[in-house]
């Protein structure tokens, strides 16, 4: 029996723990809050498969591409697709009920979809009634659980082959800093929404997984790539206002009542996200910072009480009648495309780690994430990690460190500024959150350019990472890493692409979305300064490549 660590308690970390319980290993499961109080519960929409008859993995495969601006791996991207539809069955049998009608399941249209194939479940609670599933069958499983629980940094040991991970550094509930060694180590603490000051994500989206593996020395890509949902309720908190409402036919004017998307893109209020977004934001500027709303009258009250409950709740909470009236909304961060590179089994550049869920970058999304695809994504990829991880053990080796590095070959480096304490002055003030959300809005949200990244880059360089004490200490220093690794990242990619816009780009590649060849990826690694055994194992590797 091996033991495997799983940390965090969203649909990626659930899944992956009941399987490797399933299998027989003695899974021991971590979460920074309550064990339901990540991001998966949030998730309105639903979750996207090829499940009907007017349907095929073809199409969602096709469709995904489209969205994903060339920059998706198409042969993650078919196994997305394809094992997707098993992968829904698996949530039913876990307990799942999403919304049946008078024919069979229901499901929706959302953006960029070329077939009405998103399940739901409450109406808009699809990710709550997914996380209440799956918090119930790992209880039923010997699941060793620790709430209150955070990943600080992972533990590693240098071994002939490289460097392995080897286990977890943890804030426990007591606030003592405890090391937890395991055979195997699964991130699936999701993603980095809190990098921004306007998002739809928990407070507990702070990037947790990816910093620690980047400190560790995991191989991050496409931290440019950031999704900002074109429709938060612009109310206290940016409460999501979810893309299916559009889906069922509601409409985005501006303050004189045009519907201004018609003017846009053929798809209209149905562009996919990027492209949405953009047009909020643009037009929201031309009207000195009025909001653009969402009308969503003509479907009626009664339909937006039985299939959006809980959004209705929202608006009337911040004091709008959206079956009477239109309601205001505004982009805001919601899903990071990038994250810690693995293959398609969900293995990490180093051995002994694995990623999954929004933590991962697996290649499905490209450039920007086809609506609902996320949930799907974490079910079928976390599916795939949990029998890695039980053929990697059974077979008494560590995965094959070379099989996250797909890219890495083309990969561009570039010259490190300072990224950990070491190379910031002493006297220099630690990092403030709210004014780095504030920077990165500002400089590094729905359109960058060469001079406002310049700008929050000085800025974050001025300030250094805390020493972790707390939770908050040991957030800020991930963020203070990651908002730098963003930056970096967004500065490398000089054009523009799906939702990373750079309006000093000579042409809005994003808005028309060619396609391009992979070689186009940017696996962005700031260089680090090499602790002296994996200089030696790195230099052994070269060695062993330059003999082939």
């Amino acid at each position: 029996m091996a033991h495997v660590l799983v940390v965090g308690g969203g649909i990626g970390g659930l899944w992956t723990a009941v399987r490797a319980a399933d299998a027989g290993h003695d899974v021991e499961l971590v979460t920074k809050t309550e064990l339901a109080d990540g991001n998966t519960r949030h998730a309105q929409g639903g979750i996207a498969a090829a499940l009907f008859p007017d349907d095929s993995a073809e199409r969602h495969f096709a469709d995904t591409l489209a969205a994903g601006a060339g920059l998706c791996d198409p042969e993650a991207v078919r196994v997305l697709c394809d094992e997707g539809p098993a992968r829904v069955r698996d949530l039913i049998r876990f307990g799942v009920a999403f919304d049946h009608g008078d024919s069979g399941l229901e499901r929706g249209l959302e953006a960029a979809h070329s077939r009405a194939r998103i399940l739901h479940a409450g109406g808009d609670a699809t990710g709550a009634a997914i996380e209440h599933a799956l918090v119930a069958t790992v209880r039923r499983r010997a699941v060793r659980i620790h709430e209150q629980t955070m990943l600080v940094d992972l533990l590693t040991a240098s071994r002939p082959d490289g460097v392995h991970v080897v286990g977890a550094r943890l804030l426990a509930a007591s606030g003592a800093l405890v090391e937890v060694h395991a055979d195997a180590v699964v991130l699936a603490t999701g993603g980095a929404g809190q990098l921004f000051l306007h998002t739809t994500n928990p407070d507990v989206a702070t990037g947790d997984g990816v910093a620690a593996a980047w400190r560790a020395g995991a191989e991050v890509a496409d931290l440019e790539f950031v999704q900002f949902h074109p429709t938060a309720l612009a109310a206290p908190g940016t409460p999501l206002i979810s893309e299916a409402v559009r889906g069922e036919g509601a409409v985005l004017r501006d303050r004189d009542g045009h519907r201004f998307m018609t003017d846009v893109a053929p798809r209209a209020d149905l562009a996919p996200r990027d492209v949405v977004a953009r047009a909020v934001w643009r037009r929201s500027l031309e009207q000195h910072g009025e909001p653009v709303t969402l009308d969503a009258t003509a479907l009626g009250r009664a339909f937006l009480d039985r299939r959006f409950p809980g959004l209705g709740a929202a608006c009337r909470d911040a004091g709008y009648d959206w079956a009477a009236e239109p309601v205001p909304v505004t982009p805001a961060a919601h899903y990071a495309m990038g994250g810690v590179v693995t293959d398609l089994d969900g293995r990490a550049s180093l051995p002994g780690l694995y990623a999954v869920g929004e933590t991962a970058r697996t290649g499905v999304h490209g450039a920007n994430r086809l609506a609902s695809n996320s949930l799907l994504e974490a079910a079928v990829f976390a599916d795939r990690a949990a029998r890695a991880i039980d053929a990697d053990l059974r077979a008494a080796r560590q995965p094959n460190s070379g099989l996250g590095r797909r890219h890495a070959d083309r990969a561009p480096t570039i010259p490190r500024e300072p990224v950990t304490e070491s190379g910031v002055a002493p006297e220099a003030p630690a990092v403030d959150r709210a004014a780095l959300q504030e920077l990165m809005w500002e400089h590094v949200g729905l359109e960058r350019s060469a001079e406002g990244l310049a700008a929050a880059s000085d800025a974050l360089e001025a300030w250094r990472a805390p020493e972790v004490h707390d939770r908050r200490t040991a957030e800020d220093r991930n963020l203070l890493d990651l908002a730098r690794l963003t930056v970096a990242a967004a500065a490398a990619r000089t054009e523009s692409r799906g939702a990373h816009f750079r309006s000093d780009a000579p042409a809005d590649a994003a808005a028309s979305a060619p396609a391009a060849p992979n070689h186009l990826h940017d696996l962005v690694r700031l260089e680090r300064e090499p602790e002296p055994a994996a200089e030696a194992a790195a230099e052994a590797d070269n060695a062993a490549e330059e003999a082939a």
